[in-house]
């Protein structure tokens, strides 16, 4: 069934959901393993790359986002709450663990800003 909701809302509700979700558990909510997330993570390397940048104009980068964030998102792809194409074809063999264990990967990743344009 196609939702009669715009995208953006979609997406606006989904982000708002995760990050009740985040200010709720804080610190303590997860604890993947991020060697096991790092082997797993080459499933995730055509389109999040293993350096957790994007590597298609669909694909958000992920390196840095909270370890919570992470786990709720995949969690909605998961169980059907959000829709993507290529995450509706991987998040449903993805076990609790895996999930943990990717978002703990992910999260791990240090990125930096490098010097803002115009300043």
């Amino acid at each position: 069934m196609r939702s009669t909701r715009p995208k953006a809302v979609q997406l606006l509700l989904s982000s708002l959901a995760a990050l009740s979700l985040l200010a709720a558990c804080g610190n303590v909510c997860v604890a993947g393993d991020v060697k096991a997330g790092r082997a797993k993570a080459l499933m995730c390397q055509a389109c999040h790359g293993l350096d957790g940048l994007s590597k298609v104009p669909d694909a958000p980068n992920i390196a840095g986002q909270p370890e919570p964030y992470l786990v709720a998102q995949m969690q909605a792809f998961k169980s059907g709450a959000r829709k993507n194409d290529a995450m509706s074809v991987v998040a449903p063999s993805l076990s609790d663990a895996d999930i943990e264990d990717l978002s703990a990967y992910f999260s791990a990743i240090e990125i930096s800003v490098g010097k803002l344009p115009g300043g």
